[in-house]
């Protein structure tokens, strides 16, 4: 069954174009939308009208949630759920979300102002990582190394963030800057690949340049990736893990992974798992 698909999203990258590049060969169309100029909100709206099926890729930590909202409530399949983007996009959600339903997370303390960082310091020892509530792609992440120098950190969050810049996430650094990204399409974990800080960058994450790796599929990272799923429902999802001395832990979950570096590493196409997806949530 063919259809045409809008890849909504906030700019057009290697990952888009290799989708839109490839769709033809399963019967189906596919092209950018920019996320910036929809205007949706009425019923007849022009993506509503025009396509058959939303892929939410928007960058954004606000815009993808709130589209597919509108997009779901015009019954226009869209890929990842509402629910699921929202909760990806915020990680306090995300990770309150996980926790509830027994999924191991990253241990961490939500920190509002100077009083809670403080706090969070002696609660969680030194090396500590603080990082946005939202946002994404590494972005603002701090390594906060030494306690003479903490608190300096924290002035530039104070100073020169907007309201919702200074909800902040104070949490252990783990795994020495490596992590384990898994790549699900629907509900099947698809190919794993470790990522490993750059040069002198600690921070392991591909749109940073982070050395990357195939990584064989253990049963504990199976296991977690199926409960992730439960929680969220199928999609398309970048999982990222951490190892602890007690197992894996989820760090975060991105609702519109690249995967560029993981096929460079795996040799895996992965357009070919998302476009079999689009075509089964078209039937």
């Amino acid at each position: 069954m063919g259809g045409n698909i809008a890849i909504v999203a906030d700019r057009i990258s290697w990952e888009e174009r290799r989708l839109i590049h490839t769709a033809p060969e399963f019967g189906l169309r596919m092209e950018w939308v920019n996320d910036e100029s929809l205007c949706l909100g009425h019923p007849d709206a022009e993506l509503i009208k025009k396509y058959d099926a939303a892929l939410i890729r928007s960058r954004s930590y606000t815009r993808g949630g709130l589209l597919a909202t509108l997009t779901e409530a015009s019954e226009m399949p869209t890929m990842n759920s509402a629910s699921a983007i929202h909760a990806c996009e915020n990680k306090l959600s995300l990770r309150t979300l996980l926790r509830t339903a027994g999924v191991p997370v990253t241990d961490f303390r939500l920190v509002l102002s100077r009083r809670d960082f403080t706090a969070a310091l002696d609660e969680i020892p030194l090396p500590v990582v603080f990082k946005p509530v939202l946002g994404g792609m590494g972005k603002r992440v701090t390594l906060v190394r030494h306690s003479d120098t903490a608190q300096s950190v924290y002035d530039y969050v104070e100073d020169l963030g907007h309201g919702f810049e200074q909800a902040g996430l104070v949490e252990p650094y783990l795994d020495e800057g490596t992590s384990v990204r898994c790549f699900v399409v629907g509900g099947e974990l698809v190919a794993t690949a470790e990522f490993a800080g750059a040069g002198k960058d600690w921070r392991s994450n591909a749109a940073l340049g982070s050395r990357t790796r195939a990584f064989e599929h253990e049963p504990d990272v199976r296991d977690i990736v199926d409960r992730v799923v439960g929680v969220l429902g199928e999609g398309i999802y970048g999982i990222d893990l951490f190892h602890t001395p007690t197992g894996y832990v989820v760090n975060e979950v991105n609702h519109a992974p690249a995967f560029r570096a993981v096929s460079s590493a795996t040799g895996l196409d992965f357009t070919h798992a998302i476009n079999s997806y689009v075509q089964e949530k078209l039937r």
